[in-house]
């Protein structure tokens, strides 16, 4: 799609972790759709865990430096990355984001929960087209380092040093040690 954009502002929302292929697939989606778009980093106050291993300002630098090198300058003028922290209640989470963010108008999103809360306050919800979800999910990239089979294909080139750096593999089996 290219040409006259649809929306202003759209959120994607995810907990990325890790970021991957699939992520990239959604928010370059959701460029095409709108001006800006707004990444709400979520779950921002979990770490550590087998769900969360990365912290918010891990996931932020990954995302960060991912769509600096595939959207060069466009990225800073169109996007904005927003590390928020769950509250405990699906009802009421798109006023939450509308407390904290700009004014949006919809939301990208694969997850059909997060569609619902969207069309519920009357905002567009749009499920982008799945890229690899089968194996690529982070719940399905985590199992496979958990299995020792490859996941490095589910994530983009520009991050796998810094994942490596930051010893995401190690961390995330020796969160299992005593789980």
């Amino acid at each position: 799609m290219s040409g006259v954009r649809k929306y202003k502002r759209l959120v994607v929302p995810g907990r990325f972790q890790p970021p991957h292929q699939g992520h990239l697939a959604t928010i370059s989606q959701a460029l095409e759709l709108a001006d800006e778009v707004i990444i709400v980093i979520g779950s921002a106050q979990d770490s550590f865990s087998i769900k969360n291993p990365l912290t918010a300002g891990e996931r932020f630098m990954l995302l960060e430096k991912l769509l600096r090198s595939r959207f060069g300058a466009d990225y800073c003028r169109r996007v904005k990355i927003v590390p928020v922290q769950d509250i405990a209640m699906n009802k009421v989470w798109v006023q939450y984001l509308r407390m904290l963010l700009p004014e949006f108008d919809g939301v990208v999103s694969g997850n059909q929960l997060v569609l619902m809360l969207f069309e519920d306050m009357g905002l567009a919800a749009i499920r982008p087209e799945m890229h690899r979800r089968e194996e690529c999910s982070g719940t399905r990239i985590r199992e496979r380092i958990l299995r020792g089979e490859d996941w490095l294909s589910c994530i983009p080139e520009e991050i796998v040093d810094d994942l490596k750096r930051i010893g995401f593999e190690e961390r995330l089996r020796r969160l299992t040690i005593d789980g």
